[in-house]
């Protein structure tokens, strides 16, 4: 019996008909050419705003940012990020060494590289 049931289910949807069979090609051309156009036209405008570069949202302000910048003036942008490269790896292994004292684990120490890169910014170490 479920036999049958599934056989008239099946000659079912084989006896429907399909967008091809049931369109020719004069009636596709004039079905497409029934179709209104668009009222306006598109602007060229991409959909999302384009992709931001990562930056300091406090760049300019802070207390050590007008020092920072005179800084960089003076020995070049290249020296200047190496410089500062080394000083944020240093601080890390200062909170790293920090954080084996007292026993923190790893989720511990990547907090309080966090926290010390946000007061970096506010400070304008990062201008």
């Amino acid at each position: 019996m479920a036999a049958a049931v599934s056989f008239s289910a099946a000659s079912r949807l084989r006896a429907l008909p399909t967008w091809s069979s049931s369109v020719s090609c004069d009636d596709h051309s004039t079905l497409a050419m029934s179709v209104p156009a668009p009222a306006r036209p598109r602007s060229a405008r991409p959909l999302r705003s384009p992709a931001r570069m990562m930056g300091n949202v406090n760049a300019g302000k802070g207390l050590f940012a007008p020092l920072v910048v005179v800084a960089r003036n003076i020995i070049g942008r290249k020296r200047f990020n190496q410089f500062r490269g080394k000083a944020i790896a240093l601080h890390s292994q200062v909170i790293t060494e920090f954080c084996k004292t007292i026993g923190a684990d790893s989720k511990q120490r990547q907090g309080l590289i966090r926290i010390a890169k946000k007061n970096g910014e506010k400070l304008g170490f990062l201008a």
